[in-house]
């Protein structure tokens, strides 16, 4: 019986790596170390940053390829839908990440948008991973498969149509005036930031909102704005 978990989790998306180091270095946080400095280990940063390039590389030649008729504006916002932080963490926790995450003890004790955080990255990281034992062809299987495969709903439910550019639309509809957003506070540690931002509409401010960078606080501030408005009806 076997009871290794990354050899469980290998099985589980259908991957077998060549070069075990990589798979373990997704798993691997920035703060774990800090608490494990003696084990010589990696932590899964650069892993992600080159998952980011490819995630999006992979995205949009499955929307190249797959709608040619599509124009680009069209496509941009299909593919920020597809990649956003959101989406990543929730994949992350389906295929199993969240149980094999290495993180320091007081790290494992957050939860919310931190841990979401810290998920998401991971995700990128094992995507990074994947292009590197497997190849692109490989890795474009894997993301189609546990990414692109929400399109549909997306393109059917316009998810893809967010807060903040419905909040746009009817701030200029009903007031003639266009939103502005302005960053109110920023807190945690550099590679885990959070911002806090607020919705105005000319000096009124609207909606406050955080978020893992500007524009996902940017977003949850048009979206709380939006239900302010509505709640003010």
């Amino acid at each position: 019986m076997n009871n290794n978990p990354i050899e469980e989790f290998e099985k589980s998306i259908g991957i077998e790596f060549k070069d075990k180091s990589l798979i373990q270095t997704v798993f691997i946080h920035r703060s774990y170390l800090n608490e494990h400095k003696s084990l010589g280990l990696e932590h899964n940063e650069r892993m992600e940053f080159l998952g980011d390039a490819v995630l999006e590389l992979a995205v949009t030649k499955f929307l190249y390829e797959g709608y040619p008729d599509k124009p680009e504006g069209e496509m941009t916002n299909w593919r920020s839908a597809l990649v956003k932080g959101e989406s990543l963490s929730f994949e992350s926790k389906k295929i199993g990440i969240d149980a094999l995450i290495k993180t320091s003890r007081g790290e494992a004790k957050n939860v919310g948008k931190a841990r979401d955080l810290i998920l998401a990255n991971a995700f990128e990281a094992l995507i990074g991973a994947i292009y590197l034992d497997q190849g692109f062809d490989v890795v474009q299987e894997f993301i189609e498969k546990y990414i692109c495969y929400k399109l549909t709903e997306i393109i059917e439910n316009k998810l893809y149509y967010d807060a903040k550019s419905k909040f746009q639309e009817l701030a200029q509809e009903r007031m003639g005036i266009t939103p502005t957003y302005e960053v109110l506070s920023e807190s945690g540690p550099d590679h885990a930031k959070i911002f806090r931002v607020g919705a105005y509409l000319g000096k009124n401010k609207i909606g406050e909102g955080e978020g893992t960078s500007k524009q996902r606080a940017q977003l949850d501030a048009a979206e709380k704005a939006l239900a302010s408005w509505e709640n003010s009806k």
